[in-house]
């Protein structure tokens, strides 16, 4: 259902039965552990998360990692502000 390397991917489903008896899966909540930030970037005009992250993990897919390490939900958050500092996690941890 999810690719590997997704965020995810290690998330255990759950199930859950309705009101009929019907069984319907789910993912639980993925809980954020702490991001380690390694180092720090500074946002410029127009840049985009996914270019970021293929910058430093030469992965544009593992953009959710930044987010993780900042906490926030909406990726373009992070870029609308030039000059905005955001924090860069290993991008294994």
């Amino acid at each position: 259902m999810f690719f590997k390397g997704s965020r995810y991917e290690n998330v255990p489903p759950a199930e859950i039965a309705g009101p009929d008896g019907r069984a319907f899966r789910y993912k639980k909540t993925r809980f954020i552990g702490p991001a380690t930030p390694q180092q720090m970037h500074v946002v410029t005009q127009g840049e985009r998360l996914d270019l970021i992250a293929h910058q430093y993990f030469r992965d544009p897919e593992r953009f959710w990692r930044i987010c993780d390490a900042n906490v926030v939900l909406w990726p373009g958050e992070l870029v609308a502000q030039a000059g905005r500092r955001i924090a860069i996690p290993n991008a294994q941890e």
